[in-house]
Parts: C-alpha cells; structure tokens; sequence
C-alpha cells in the first residue's frame, strides 16, 4: 500500500468502527504509539508494539463511549507521513462525566507500514 492508501484506509476504518481490524492491517507489529504525556498510571508516554498498541485501544473501549465524534483528514506530509484530526464528545463510563475531546494524530509510514503515531492535545 502507498502512504496515501495507508491513510485513507486509516481514516475510513475510524469512521466506519474498523480500528481494530486496521491495528492488523496497517500497523507494523514493532509500531511506536506516543501520548502527549504519560497515561494515568503509566511510566512512560510511549508504548512499544503492536500488542501493547492494542492494549490501549481495549482500555480506551472498556473506559469510554463516543457520543458523538469526527474525524479529519488525512493530511498529507512529504512521503512518509500524514496527520488525522479527531474530535469527540465521549462519556467515562465509569464516572458518567462527559467530555469535549480534540486532538491531532501524526502517524510515520515505513515500507507498507504505520511505524510510529504521535498524539497531541491539551493537556487539561
């Protein structure tokens, strides 16, 4: 696949619920997943492989509903990445609180591959 497939492909299983059917398809299972700062509990703000990749998508869908989300994109960059913008309104199910969610996903393309993906957001 070209980089623009990748992200095309990306984009569209977001919009369509196909995550997790993508993580196998489109990631590389030594992929680099970077949080703007470390998750709650965690040490480290960057998880290495596909494994743990899925791991945080399994936390993300126990922990959270989306109530309402869009996503933007894909913006291309040279021939190797491109940028995703994401924006939700999502509910902890443990608390009920509800949230207004925005952030930006940079994600590096090697070979076939997705390699690594940057997220940036305010931190709140």
């Amino acid at each position: 696949m070209t980089v623009r497939e990748i992200a095309d492909e990306l984009v569209a299983g977001c919009r369509e619920s196909r995550t997790r059917e993508n993580l196998d398809k489109l990631y590389a299972e030594d992929a680099v997943s970077v949080e703007a700062e470390p998750m709650k509990g965690m040490d480290s703000a960057e998880t290495h492989g596909l494994d743990g990749i899925r791991g945080k998508h399994d936390w993300w869908d126990s922990a959270m509903e989306v109530l309402e989300g869009h996503v933007g994109g894909p913006f291309m960059h040279g021939g190797d990445r491109f940028a995703v913008h994401f924006k939700m309104k999502a509910k902890d199910k443990a608390s009920g609180e509800v949230s207004d969610m925005e952030e930006v996903a940079v994600y590096h393309v090697s070979g076939d591959k997705i390699v690594r993906e940057e997220f940036f957001y305010t931190m709140g």
